[in-house]
């Protein structure tokens, strides 16, 4: 199986992850930011992540390829686990405020997608209307910064388990990793002990590298 995605896609993260947690062999695809042409030709659109499956057909869609993936390959699904609604609450408000953050630094890790100015350029006009522009959102660092560090202290009192968000592997832990992943980004974000430790353990079991030997 190939999967295509883009290093930074918190939805293309999910995906890595299961693959990971399972121990799944697969080739990777990393696809420039502004290649508008090779998902098109996959599933009509662009958008990743895309899993071209061993029948060769294409399945969009981060969490169907997840379910599909934990469903029919390895050994029995390991996304058993309940979700929790205080989790999921507090991820909603992370994720209100973290683009500020890690939308300007993205194009400024040397990721495979961003290798080229076309490609950075592509990524900040799609996300303009969002955030506004990328210089703007670094001048509020500090700002934002002190907002997701508050909120990673409310995430600190849920973590039930270094190796599953829940206490068991569930959905909620292929949903909160990526947002947790990309905001290793930011140097000078503080993370609470228990979701460092939660970071870097599911990174091992995924198989995910984390940026924090290249925040900004």
């Amino acid at each position: 199986m190939k999967l295509f995605v883009y290093d930074h896609c918190p939805f293309c993260v999910r995906t890595r992850m299961i693959f990971g947690l399972k121990k799944i062999p697969f080739e990777l695809v990393m696809l420039a930011n502004d290649d508008d042409e090779t998902p098109t030709k996959m599933i009509g659109q662009k958008m990743v992540p895309i899993l071209q499956k061993e029948d060769g057909t294409y399945m969009p869609e981060s969490l169907d390829i997840v379910e599909y993936v934990d469903q029919h390959y390895g050994d029995a699904p390991v996304l058993v686990g309940k979700q929790s609604e205080e989790l999921a609450a507090i991820l909603a408000k992370i994720q209100a405020v973290d683009y500020i953050l890690v939308y300007p630094r993205y194009v400024a890790l040397g990721l495979p997608e961003f290798q080229t100015h076309s490609a950075r350029d592509y990524f900040e006009n799609k996300k303009k209307p969002r955030s506004g522009p990328f210089s703007e959102c670094l001048q509020k660092t500090e700002q934002v910064t002190a907002q997701v560090e508050a909120l990673l202290a409310q995430l600190d009192k849920q973590l039930k388990s270094p190796q599953a968000c829940n206490g068991t592997l569930s959905i909620d832990d292929i949903c909160l990793f990526p947002t947790l992943r990309n905001l290793t980004c930011v140097q000078g974000l503080t993370f609470p002990p228990k979701v460092k430790i939660y970071l870097d353990c599911m990174a091992k079991l995924s198989q995910i590298d984390l940026y924090f030997d290249r925040a900004l």
